[in-house]
């Protein structure tokens, strides 16, 4: 697993851009977090989307408030970087909506733009 570390406002922030589906389920999500926060000792993730499990994105699977309710308990802020226009659903556009509203999650087109969100995140 490729993953970068930078430190912003006070914030370690990791940063895994993989090649491979590697979040498919609760499990793997709790992996993910497990292993960034002790190898990395920070509680900032962002993860590129082609490393998510398209079920993810498909709203009526439920995997993605499993897996994102896992990094919420957890205390982790999280930030999916990619290109969601492809996406026709209009539960899915409103839930992206709704996340980037908040303080947890966030669905960014570019790292820049993830580290920014989570280095402010409180």
């Amino acid at each position: 697993m490729n993953i970068n570390t930078t430190e912003v406002n006070g914030h370690l922030i990791a940063i895994a851009n993989l090649d491979s589906v590697i979040l498919t389920d609760e499990q793997s999500a709790l992996d993910l977090i497990m292993t960034i926060s002790y190898e990395h000792n920070s509680n900032r993730i962002a993860l590129n989307k082609e490393a998510i499990s398209e079920d993810f994105f498909n709203l009526s699977t439920k995997l993605a408030g499993a897996v994102l309710q896992k990094f919420v308990n957890y205390n982790i802020k999280f930030a999916i970087i990619g290109d969601f226009s492809s996406y026709t659903s209009k539960s899915l556009k409103d839930f992206i909506y709704e996340c980037n509203k908040g303080n947890n999650v966030f669905f960014v087109t570019t790292e820049l733009e993830a580290i920014d969100r989570l280095s402010k995140a409180n």
